[in-house]
């Protein structure tokens, strides 16, 4: 097939401007790879430390017989449900390493924290940073350097790009993600948010808020919506650092261990057969392109249009929200799934899951096949979902059809045309806006705005029934360098009982409103932010304010003169110093003065 001339022009427009980042990214990780083996090239002292913890017959496979050894950086906790499957996985990878005459260790653990315990505390606003502390960690782990290949062990949202981001840092290295797959399906997704808007109208109390959320998020496995954990397992199917199919198959079924034994096959497969596929060769602008257009075809995350500039980053490569832009005017919406619909990660797996719309992608042209992956077949072997054959063999079948067009369509047939992302400019700075869970008469919004410093302060204003009309609510002094850009999705239910009696109310706001999106047009991500001077600081209650996502404009509707005699607003020094402490943000007080822009990714090291 044909490939889209759009996604052909913005390929080759990343291509262009990362030419020399990315020279001089495959330069060092060729060198890195060219050197002898580290227990070979290490000193014996530094050798015997390396291994011995190891079983003797490891050792001595590793050492005298020169066996690959695999380090496995594992996000592991039982603090989150997602990730308590993994506890079991290291012993699970080294019975199948050793079955194949190699080693494994598990060079790090990494920390992992869960936003749905930390939303709308303070402890979410070291959220954004713990991606690059995990970053660090891997690098940290992987810096041991006696590793032939690695499985990074990790779900959910800021664990797999904070993997993805240390793992590329060790471009030379055969990599595997290695997820552990969504819990069954509880209480709909559709139910809980209805619960909770009853809950910011005081019509239900805290006991059935709570059972209501205790009844969807009851066992271990990822949420089971559309939110940034899930996202992340589509792009890494979608980027072929996946074993196929893995993404969506629970931990409870028996399928799940299964998966994670092939990953320890698959990553020594290239160990083995010397096949040149080091996860700095696979990360190429063909490979981020394509995990642009499987983000836009499912109307995933919008924390990927931060956290994906930094991965891209970490592999010399230069992305902006430009071409998220460009990508999503052609790229047709393929799947509903909440919050972009009703059905969860289950039913979508049910109907063809992350193979199917890859199939339909490479199909269409809009996505690249000649690209590099984990496995021989390429990417086509993405389009396939495993099951399990007669003597517990792994095999892969054909998808086929939708099995049910609510959930996944053809390309011939999409929920819309374009995908669900749309980029925003104006005299207020550049923004993003996720439309696609939006109703088609609130893509336009117009009205004044009201100024909040804080999420607290807009609560306290709905509770108070200030905020009974049509406004556009502006959370300033939420960015990266105020408060590490928490994500602000406490405010969905209060904003969408305000739509719900006909407001037309907009949300604008330099923080983050996370891959849970709702159906209340937000502009997010305003760069830049307020505390790096930017226009958000010069407004004030009552200015018109004007979000148009079909012209990709947010505006303030203020004479040009007055707008430039404006004086910025300067976060209050109290509440500036509360948003320094507490749940350990002093010590994140570096990363919060070092960040770039939410556009440039919110790195902290560069």
């Amino acid at each position: 097939m044909k490939l889209h001339p759009v996604l052909e022009a913005v390929t080759e427009r990343i291509r262009e401007r990362s030419a020399p980042t990315r020279a001089a990214y495959l330069r060092r990780i060729a060198d890195a790879g060219a050197r002898d083996r580290g227990a070979d090239r290490m000193g014996c002292a530094n050798v015997a430390h390396a291994f011995a913890a190891l079983p003797a017959n490891d050792k001595f496979r590793v050492v005298a017989e020169r066996a690959p050894n695999i380090g496995i950086v594992n996000s592991y906790n039982d603090m989150l449900s997602a990730h308590a499957p993994l506890g079991r996985f290291p012993d699970i990878i080294k019975d199948e390493a050793r079955k194949h005459g190699a080693t494994a260790q598990v060079a790090s653990g990494v920390p992992a924290m869960c936003d749905g315990v930390t939303q709308g505390t303070s402890g979410m606003e070291l959220s954004l940073f713990s991606r690059d502390v995990i970053a660090m960690a891997t690098a940290v782990g992987l810096s041991h350097d006696v590793f032939d290949a690695a499985l990074m062990l990790g779900i959910c949202d800021k664990i797999v790009p904070g993997l993805l981001i240390g793992a590329l840092h060790f471009g030379h290295l055969p990599t595997v993600f290695v997820p552990g797959g969504p819990m069954p399906s509880g209480l709909s997704n559709s139910e809980k948010a209805k619960v909770r808007e009853q809950a910011a109208q005081g019509l239900v109390g805290r006991a059935e808020l709570l059972e209501a959320e205790q009844k969807a998020y009851h066992t271990q496995g990822t949420c089971t919506f559309y939110g940034t954990a899930n996202s992340n397992q589509m792009l890494m199917e979608a980027m072929g650092l996946h074993v196929p199919g893995t993404a969506f198959i629970q931990p409870q079924k028996e399928l799940r261990e299964e998966l994670t034994r092939e990953a320890v096959r698959t990553v020594l497969g290239i160990v083995k057969a010397r096949r040149y596929a080091p996860i700095g060769q696979i990360v190429d602008e063909r490979c981020i392109a394509n995990a642009l257009s499987a983000l836009l075809a499912t109307g995933g995350s919008t924390n990927h249009l931060i956290h994906w500039v930094a991965v891209a980053r970490s592999a010399g490569l230069v992305i902006d929200w430009d071409d998220f832009d460009k990508l999503s005017g052609v790229v047709p919406l393929l799947s509903r799934v909440y919050p972009n619909g009703t059905a969860d990660v289950n039913a979508f797996q049910e109907a063809g899951g992350p193979g199917y719309v890859i199939r339909e992608l490479l199909d269409a042209g809009l996505m690249h096949e000649d690209v590099l992956t984990v496995r021989e077949g390429g990417l086509r072997e993405y389009t396939r979902e495993p099951e399990m054959g007669p003597e517990r063999r792994l095999t892969w079948r054909q998808i086929g059809v939708s099995r049910d067009e609510g959930v996944v369509r053809p390309a011939t047939q999409p929920f819309s045309p374009t995908g669900g992302l749309r980029l925003l400019t104006g005299n207020l700075g550049r923004s993003v806006i996720k439309v696609s869970a939006v109703p088609d008469d609130r893509h336009v919004i117009e009205a004044p705005a009201r100024i909040f410093d804080s999420q607290d302060d807009l609560m306290a204003a709905f509770k108070a029934g200030e905020l009974e009309r049509d406004v556009v609510c502006v959370v300033r002094w939420q960015g990266p360098r105020s408060n590490g850009m928490p994500e602000l999705h406490k405010l969905t239910p209060p904003l969408a009982v305000l739509q719900g009696r006909g407001f037309r109310v907009a949300l604008v706001t330099d923080g983050r409103m996370s891959g849970a999106s709702g159906k209340v047009p937000a502009a997010i991500h305003v760069s830049p932010e307020a505390a790096a001077g930017g226009p958000l600081a010069l407004l004030r209650d009552g200015d018109l304010v004007r979000l148009d996502a079909p012209a990709g404009k947010l505006e303030a509707l203020v004479d040009p003169q007055e707008w430039a005699r404006r004086t910025p607003a300067t976060l209050p020094p109290a509440q500036a110093e509360g948003n320094s402490f507490g749940v350990g943000r002093e010590l994140f007080a570096g990363m919060r003065r070092n960040a770039l822009a939410a556009e440039e990714g919110a790195c902290t090291w560069l």
